[in-house]
């Protein structure tokens, strides 16, 4: 029997054991690495590429939906299953149109968990029973948008990066290292973020990242 490597990304301590700790009961699988953020997925991809990549959507720094176009930019074969809370269409649809694989929701038994890592390692797509069946209705059918275009629904995906590092207190030369991009065009997205949700001040960009689940409450 092959044994399936994994990487885990997940940022809080105690959930990742537990993970490490039941996947690695099993003989076909075997956790290889571990990160806590994405820029250190990012880093540790770049050294053990895993036939799986279990991945926590809420993350510091760099989210779980930037780090699923940057896994499948630099390696569009590695599968890539989402461990998240996030049960919203939005949720669903950024990620899967960001190149996941499947999508499992983190309340889901354990059970659940191995048939969504063994699906999508034979190549299927997995997404939780739980989820609303017209979210992955409007998704197969290609509507990007499965309600009235919202304030938020004009943010790009650029934009939402620079929000939720905004939210979580780095400063703009901060976030143009992290996003390798120049401190003037981190305050342009700053700006446009600004004026697109008609906020006006850092504090009140910080409560709207938290609104969104772009930033946790105990970050």
């Amino acid at each position: 029997m092959e044994t399936k490597k994994i990487v885990i990304v997940e940022d809080h301590q105690l959930f990742r054991e537990g993970l490490k700790a039941m996947l690695d009961s099993r003989k076909d699988l075997e956790v290889i690495g571990e990160a806590e953020d994405g820029m250190e997925a990012l880093e540790l991809l770049g050294q053990s590429q895993p036939d799986l990549l279990l991945l926590d959507l809420s993350m510091p720094r760099l989210g779980g939906i930037s780090v699923v176009r940057e896994v499948k930019r630099l390696y569009p074969e590695m599968v890539v299953l989402a461990l998240t809370i996030h049960e919203s269409d939005q949720y669903v649809l950024e990620a899967f149109n960001a190149g996941i694989n499947g999508y499992c929701i983190k309340d889901a038994s354990r059970e659940e968990l191995l048939v969504a890592i063994s699906s999508v390692l034979k190549g299927r797509t997995y997404i939780s029973p739980g989820i609303a069946d017209n979210v992955m209705e409007g998704y197969i059918e290609g509507r990007k948008h499965l309600k009235t275009k919202s304030a938020w629904d004009t943010i790009t995906q650029r934009e939402r990066e620079v929000l939720k590092l905004l939210g979580e207190g780095y400063q703009n030369r901060e976030i143009a290292d992290m996003l390798h991009i120049s401190a003037k065009t981190v305050e342009k997205h700053r700006a446009n973020i600004m004026s697109k949700l008609d906020l006006h001040s850092a504090a009140a960009l910080t409560s709207f990242a938290i609104e969104q689940g772009l930033v946790q409450k105990n970050n």
